[in-house]
């Protein structure tokens, strides 16, 4: 009988009402634990312990729901003791047993985060960006302008008259177009230190650097469609559903890494700081091209745009672009996602149909 008794260990009992232990035997039968010792004799189910998960080094420790517990100085006895007793490790303290098991976990969440940042983010803000009311696009894009006008750029310095030209052929030509084509803007001049860049804010605030007027020397139909590109932007409410995306993407980060405080911080920048999405770009200079056909002017004109850029990076110089010069952080002008050569391309396409 003896023979096919359930093994014992000695082990450590602290019954929760002092500090004292008591050395005392343990045995697990027939879904209870037995606790024997010296004036000590329970039974107790072992639904009433807790068996945390066990660490490959250090003592081992169970919880008593009742109060107290049972300790273990010898971890490799404690755990033989629990499997020839019948109790076995979850799949989760085995695969953080192994390091294959861990290298696998890692992997496998990275790939998920990867998954989430480039097709899952984006879906869902297309989704929450729809359901969201327009005039939160307003407040969004009030508070970026705030936000620039303190950090990023300063009164505009062309001449009023050469501003209200540029209004004026702007309202002019798109005054034309049917209604709902374009959304409600407004144009905004800025002095700045990143280069000549046009960007659309939340709301329908299209801000247009001094570098860029004086890069584009008067040429109107140019910037029509620089704006008509920033347009499409605002059609598509790319601003919100980015600012959607990185907020997320900052608060998936925060649970992965424990830490919430900057997810909120200089989120009124995130606009402008980070550039659109390649799908967003092509969305834009799709709509761009619609804007431009209804107005009669060629796709092409945006080709002067790109060979203005060029030229002035070779003017500034390889080794300053490369070191990633204030130049590349904003708008159209230097938008990555697709590249020049690219958007070139398609602007010479959509010419020649």
């Amino acid at each position: 009988m003896n023979s096919r008794q359930t093994p014992s260990l000695l082990a450590n009992y602290f019954d929760g009402t002092s500090a004292q232990a008591h050395t005392v035997s343990l045995r697990l039968d027939a879904g209870y634990l037995h606790i024997l010792g010296e004036g000590i004799g329970h039974t107790i189910s072992l639904e009433d312990v807790e068996w945390p998960e066990r660490t490959r080094h250090g003592k081992r420790v169970a919880y008593l729901k009742r109060g107290g517990c049972i300790q273990g100085e010898d971890g490799s006895a404690w755990d033989t003791w629990l499997r020839n007793s019948g109790k076995r490790d979850g799949v989760l303290v085995k695969v953080q047993q192994s390091w294959r098991g861990v290298t696998l976990s890692m992997v496998a969440l990275i790939v998920l985060v990867v998954f989430i940042q480039q097709w899952g983010l984006p879906m869902a803000s297309r989704i929450l960006v729809a359901v969201l009311p327009v005039s939160l696009d307003a407040a969004l894009g009030d508070a970026s302008l705030a936000s620039l006008d303190a950090q990023l750029m300063h009164p505009s310095e062309l001449p009023l008259a050469q501003q209200n030209t540029v209004r004026e052929v702007l309202q002019t030509t798109l005054g034309t177009l049917p209604s709902g084509m374009v959304p409600d803007w407004k144009l905004a001049f800025r002095k700045s230190g990143i280069g000549p860049n046009a960007l659309a804010l939340p709301g329908g605030t299209l801000i247009v650097t001094d570098d860029l007027v004086e890069l584009l020397h008067g040429e109107t139909q140019v910037m029509v469609a620089i704006l008509a590109h920033e347009m499409g932007h605002l059609q598509h409410r790319h601003g919100v559903r980015m600012l959607v995306q990185a907020t997320a993407l900052g608060a998936l980060s925060a649970v992965i890494l424990g830490d919430f405080s900057a997810i909120l911080a200089g989120v009124p920048v995130i606009l402008v700081q980070a550039g659109y999405s390649r799908q967003a770009e092509l969305e834009a200079d799709a709509q761009a091209v619609r804007i431009l056909r209804q107005v009669h002017i060629s796709p092409a004109v945006m080709v002067t745009l790109f060979e203005r850029l060029d030229q002035r990076r070779q003017k500034l110089g390889a080794q300053q672009h490369a070191s990633g010069n204030q130049d590349s952080w904003l708008g159209i002008a230097f938008a990555s996602h697709p590249t020049d050569a690219q958007r070139v391309q398609f602007f010479q396409d959509a010419a020649a149909h």
